[in-house]
């Protein structure tokens, strides 16, 4: 057998070494389109953080007027000022409710949802189970 001439080795080394290159060059390509993508979603997390600051400082700004409003020297001030004649309450209108008003509400607000009835006999086949609960369904179309 007679071994392939030189100028075939030489082609293909010229070959292989072109789409080494062309290889490398997409690669640092992609790194360079990558790094612009994150500089850019950079400049935008930047841009709506500083948004973000801005629109939590005037909240802040607007609940310092609100409790500024709403406290009681400034309210008796604007009930003098407008002749209003309000007086404050007493004490004996005042009620106090212990726990959480969150949980309160939300007790009341579903207490037709969670209907226990304790008066009620077990249905058969229950293990004189006595409470019943009224199963409400809601179909979002």
């Amino acid at each position: 057998m007679k071994p392939p001439p030189a100028r075939a080795f030489v082609g293909q080394l010229i070959t292989l070494t072109l789409l080494l290159l062309v290889f490398s060059g997409s690669l640092g390509l992609g790194a360079v389109w990558v790094r612009q993508e994150i500089s850019g979603t950079a400049n935008r997390s930047h841009v709506l953080q500083n948004k973000l600051a801005d629109v939590e400082r005037r909240l802040d700004e607007v609940n310092a007027e609100v409790a500024a409003a709403l406290n009681p020297h400034a309210l008796l001030r604007q009930n003098v000022a407008m002749n209003l004649g309000l007086l404050s309450p007493r004490e004996i209108q005042v009620m106090r409710v212990d726990g959480s008003p969150e949980l309160r509400l939300a007790s009341k607000r579903n207490r037709d949802i969670f209907n226990v009835s304790l008066n009620r006999a077990a249905p058969e086949g229950a293990a004189g189970n006595p409470y019943s609960f009224k199963v409400t369904t809601v179909s979002l179309r």
